[in-house]
């Protein structure tokens, strides 16, 4: 086997400067020492602190299921433990509703949540409706039981659809 040559090394730091690892143990990119490598120009090549910065953290939204689960939620066939209607909420009362569904949803080792939110209305502010559909993906992403939830799905036809979504939680 050859050695690297130092472009290629420089390009292999910042390729395993960017990876993911498989643990759910999250590993601080602050920990991750990035080598300097001297060019064949003579020059030396920092690996530039931008490839090592942080990556957004995929939203539940995005987070992947088996395809067992992906299949049955898109078919509707999955039931919904525990079904949580906003229509009629303000922002602030459904913030409260989720929360608290939520955290009976863990504690009844429910998986499946149906969140009846209302369609989203795109255009120009200000919306009077689909406030709550808009932002609750941040609020699942910053809540306190975000590390309990699976995956965030919308949800099939006969359950809501568009204005539905499926909250997945982990088993216990």
């Amino acid at each position: 086997m050859r050695k690297l040559s130092p472009e290629e090394s420089a390009l292999w730091a910042k390729v395993t400067a960017t990876i993911r690892p498989l643990s759910r143990t999250p590993v601080e990119v602050d920990q991750v020492q990035l080598p300097t490598v001297p060019s064949t120009k003579g020059r030396v090549a920092a690996v530039r602190p931008a490839i090592a910065a942080p990556r957004p953290t995929v939203g539940h939204q995005h987070a992947t299921l088996d395809g067992g689960w992906d299949r049955r939620l898109r078919s509707g066939s999955v039931e919904p433990d525990r079904v949580v209607d906003l229509h009629g909420h303000s922002l602030d009362r459904a913030w409260d509703a989720i929360d608290r569904a939520l955290e009976r949803s863990i504690a009844a080792g429910d998986r499946v949540l149906l969140l009846i939110t209302g369609h989203e209305r795109k255009g120009e502010p200000p919306l009077e409706r689909g406030r709550i559909r808009a932002a609750v993906h941040d609020w699942l992403a910053v809540s306190r039981h975000s590390p309990r939830i699976a995956a965030v799905r919308g949800a099939h036809r006969r359950h809501g659809g568009g204005g539905s979504l499926y909250i997945i939680l982990r088993r216990n």
